[in-house]
Order: structure tokens, then C-alpha cells, then sequence
């Protein structure tokens, strides 16, 4: 069942600018239901954590920075092929590249503030569910692990 979920994280740029909702609703009308959601702030060592993969990397200390400095919008997205179907939603992660319509068209300010996170791969998807939500908290599927 796990390419069935995906995770979002609606970034504290689109938080910030007020566009929680806007973004909840091109999500459901694109036909994902919610099975776990939460408004939180990731400390610096979650970010860390949650982006251990990009360590190293010369953006790594920026993404870490950008992350923690406002509230985040998490959720467990449900739908059939979730993970693909939720990253052409959302679009390129440069916003200028981004097809019209898409999530990161819309409402990114631009390659580093780009107002959603998506998972990758379904893979990814089952750890950065549990990453933010214990198997109690995501409902509506079956269990993950």
C-alpha cells in the first residue's frame, strides 16, 4: 500500500504568505484525501535529520535555516500513485520551471523558498510519514511498516 501515501510539507514561505489553505485545496480537488496532517515547526536537529541525505551539499546549511525559521504544515497524502501523481502537482522545484497551474507556480517565491516538499519515491514517502506522524496519528490506510 505504500505507493499509495505520499508526504507534504507545506514550507514556512507559503505558511508565512498565508497560502495553507489555497494549497490544501488544489491538493484535494487533485483528488489526494488527508490521512494525517498537522501545523508544527521542525527544531534544527529534525531538519537536519529530515534533510540527512543533502549533507554536505552547498545548500544544505541554507535548506536547514530556511526550514526552522517559521511553522510548517505536514501531511500524509493518500491517492493512488500518490508519489508521482503529487510531484507533477507540485511542479519543478524551480518555480520558473515549473508548468502553469502546478503548486510551485503559483504560490513559490523561488528555488529555495519553494513552498512544498514532496516525497521522491515511495520509499522515502513510508520514512517521511513516520518521520512526522506515528502509525496512530495516519488514518485511513493500511499500517505503513
Amino acid at each position: 500500500m505504500a505507493n499509495n501515501i505520499t508526504l507534504t510539507m507545506i514550507k514556512p514561505d507559503a505558511v508565512s504568505n498565508g497560502y495553507i489553505g489555497k494549497i490544501l485545496n488544489d491538493i484535494t480537488s487533485a483528488g489526494f484525501s488527508i490521512a494525517a496532517m498537522k501545523l508544527t515547526q521542525l527544531t534544527r536537529n529534525d531538519a537536519e535529520n529530515f534533510y540527512a541525505e543533502h549533507k554536505g551539499k552547498p545548500f544544505f546549511d541554507d535548506l536547514v535555516e530556511f526550514m526552522i525559521s517559521g511553522a510548517i504544515v505536514a501531511a500524509v497524502l493518500k491517492k493512488d500513485n500518490a508519489v508521482a501523481d503529487f510531484r507533477k502537482l507540485i511542479g519543478a522545484t524551480n518555480p520558473e520551471n515549473a508548468e502553469e497551474g502546478t503548486i510551485r507556480k503559483k504560490y513559490a517565491e523561488s528555488m529555495s523558498r519553494n513552498a512544498v516538499h514532496g516525497s521522491d519515491s515511495d520509499t522515502s514517502a513510508n520514512s517521511e510519514a513516520h518521520f512526522h506522524f506515528s502509525e496512530r496519528e495516519i488514518f485511513g490506510i493500511d499500517k505503513l511498516r
